[in-house]
């Protein structure tokens, strides 16, 4: 019951443009025979003696009202937040990647990425990344953009530099890594606790999870692991 109030104190604050409108909304016609004065029957209905809406006070209609309009400017913000939003993407790797941003920063889905490639020092790398705790943790807009290339770095879920034999493992806010297994690395969902079977030669991912591979002009190997959660009801 208590999910209900804020709802119908949003409900009076975008109905009503002014505090006066809303008592107005209160005063009956009865009430302005009876009272002959319309000043003095806004006060009662302020006070609670008149009225049969909820008691809102002036201060907290407008602390409410406040509220609203800061809660409007936020979701119009958050869905002008997605950085692929207006780029004209030609690699099948950002278009995967715009195709699954929204998911991924909404929390439906946890994208693990599969990149082996160069970097800048011609050295073959390679790794998994956690897409949506990059996401949240950097800005997307130049690799949309096409102005940066997405690498793993060592500090994602897994890397590897074939140079220089360097290995690293992370745990990430969405997945524990699974390094010491003999079914190979393993990736384990935080939230749904569900295993993500990374090895190629395996039937499936996993519960809830797919194997996509991507073709890219950009980069050496590209494969997508998508783990849909889902959560608790």
């Amino acid at each position: 019951m208590e999910e209900d109030v804020p709802s119908g104190g949003d409900n009076i604050v975008t109905e009503f443009n002014t505090y006066e409108d809303f008592l107005d909304s209160q005063i009956t016609s009865l009430d302005l025979y009876y009272l002959e004065d319309e000043e003095l029957a806004r006060q009662l209905v302020e006070l609670g003696y008149r009225g049969s809406g909820e008691v809102l006070r002036r201060e907290e209609f407008e602390a409410r009202k406040q509220a609203a309009e800061a809660s409007r400017l936020s979701k119009r913000s958050q869905q002008k937040t997605l950085a692929s939003s207006g780029k004209e993407l030609k690699d099948q790797f950002l278009k995967a990647l715009a195709q699954r941003e929204e998911a991924n920063r909404s929390g439906k889905m946890t994208t693990i990425v599969f990149i082996r490639d160069k970097n800048t020092r011609g050295q073959e790398i390679s790794g998994y990344i956690d897409y949506a705790h990059r996401l949240k943790s950097e800005e997307f807009e130049p690799y949309f953009a096409g102005r940066k290339r997405l690498l793993p770095r060592p500090s994602d879920l897994s890397f590897y530099n074939w140079e220089t034999q360097t290995s690293t493992s992370n745990p990430t806010p969405n997945y524990q890594v699974i390094a010491e297994n003999a079914s190979g690395l393993l990736f384990k969902n935080k939230r749904d606790r569900k295993i993500i079977n990374v090895d190629p030669k395996a039937a499936t991912p996993g519960d809830n999870s797919t194997r996509t591979v991507i073709e890219s002009m950009r980069y050496t190997q590209v494969v997508i692991y998508d783990h849909i959660t889902r959560r608790k009801t």
